[in-house]
């Protein structure tokens, strides 16, 4: 195990497998050559920020040790790119391990698609605030769905016929996939899987353009949702869930770097659902308001937020710039029954606050005064299991490419409809 402040390490004779981890440390070119130059390679730690120990820290978080990229260089995280590699997702994650494509080993070069973006200072946040210039960084849930579609009430005691589908999902991965869906050019996705499905997940994230920097828990499996789905009830969904390891989520698993070149970051609202997580939120808002990078969150779960407790909800997301509650959370939060007073009440807190309201469209609430009110699309439902999720992915995909707010909304509605009309929470794939 490596420990203390370290710097780089070199090595001589022929190159180390390139962003494969050995020891807990990464492989790659020094001073950014394309060829091992004659001083030997830099082996910096896996993820670029922090040193992973050999075998693993616990939780993999490496906050053992800490360490320099190579001189000149940022070191891209082990997922590898801004976009999928050629090839797929590479070699699969190790106890507490980041995933992600690996460069080729040996080749001496970055496999196609990866590349070391040069170094970025504490402002680059801000730098890529101007609309279309930076990145979307969601962090949040990756879970793998159930999603069991029925018609009529259950029947207890007894069988009831259903067709059953098993889907990559979590309302975090979701935003992300439905962001890079509508043409926002880099998504990354920060989250916490299990060993057991880790590298199925990753692939299904590098499939959909988003760039993916999974934790591998070493204690807790890829968290589970049962979606039930009621095709006579406009295919209204109950979800049974077990977060595994999808809201172990903590601060050791964030690093300010995550923010080089990034816009925008989204936070899904299941991390203020347990301890670790509520502690990870509160180190990414500071980060990104150092920054200057503005944060939205949608809450996520009515029935989890009452739990919480409103006011509770309220102190932990100070500092957010854009609320996304669907109808029924937003009253929840204000106690008030009507959604457009519910959205006028929630943007004396928040600067920008938008309201999903289902096939009845959106609300846009700046200033303690509803803005904006955008239809609904027409969709005939076949599982509405993730419609938010493509609401706020493809608004904040629009928001990021010089979209208003208004304009933003429209597409978040037209993505929702596309949403109910498919089983799961992914978009469809896009064709080369």
């Amino acid at each position: 195990m490596t420990t203390g402040r370290a710097g780089r390490q070199r090595t001589t004779g022929a190159a180390p497998a390139a962003g494969v981890v050995t020891g807990g440390w990464e492989a790659v070119p020094a001073a950014r050559s394309e060829t091992a130059p004659a001083g030997g390679w830099d082996v910096v730690p896996a993820r670029g920020c922090e040193a992973i120990p050999a075998g693993g820290s616990g939780m993999g978080n490496g906050t053992d040790c800490e360490a320099a990229p190579a001189a000149g260089c940022k070191a891209v995280p082990a997922a590898g790119a801004e976009e999928a590699p050629a090839g797929g997702s590479g070699t699969g994650p190790g106890t507490g391990a980041f995933t992600g494509s690996a460069p080729g080993a040996g080749t001496g070069r970055p496999a196609a698609g990866s590349r070391t973006e040069p170094a970025t200072g504490a402002g680059a946040g801000a730098a890529a605030g101007r609309a279309g210039d930076g990145a979307l960084l969601v962090a949040g849930d990756v879970v793998t769905d159930v999603v069991a579609r029925h018609r009529g009430p259950l029947a207890p005691g007894t069988d009831t016929a259903a067709a059953i589908l098993l889907v990559p999902g979590g309302a975090g991965a979701n935003v992300a996939c439905w962001a890079a869906h509508h043409g926002c050019p880099r998504v990354r996705l920060l989250g916490r899987v299990g060993a057991d499905t880790a590298a199925w997940h990753e692939r299904e994230l590098i499939a959909s353009g988003v760039l993916p920097r999974l934790v591998v828990d070493p204690c807790a499996p890829t968290g589970t949702v049962v979606a039930l789905v009621d095709d006579a009830a406009a295919a209204e969904r109950t979800f049974l869930t077990d977060s595994g390891a999808s809201l172990r989520l903590e601060p050791g698993d964030w690093s300010d770097g995550l923010l080089d070149g990034v816009a925008r970051l989204h936070l899904s609202g299941y991390l203020l659902f347990s301890r670790p997580g509520r502690a990870f939120v509160a180190v990414a808002v500071a980060a990104a308001r150092a920054r200057g990078v503005p944060v939205s969150l949608d809450p996520a779960s009515a029935g989890f937020l009452a739990s919480l407790g409103v006011d509770r909800f309220l102190a932990l997301t100070e500092g957010v710039d854009v609320l996304l509650p669907s109808r029924d959370e937003a009253c929840l939060l204000t106690g008030l029954s009507d959604p457009a007073d519910a959205a006028a009440e929630l943007s004396r807190r928040f600067p920008l606050v938008v309201v999903k309201h289902g096939r009845d469209g959106a609300l846009v609430a700046r200033s303690g005064a509803v803005c904006a009110r955008v239809r609904g699309r027409p969709a005939v439902p076949l599982d509405t299991t993730g419609a938010g999720d493509a609401f706020t992915g493809a608004f904040l995909a629009a928001l990021l490419g010089g979209a208003g707010p208004e304009a933003a909304a429209v597409d978040g509605c037209g993505a929702g409809a596309l949403a109910v009309t498919r089983v799961g929470g992914r978009p469809p794939r896009r064709t080369p």
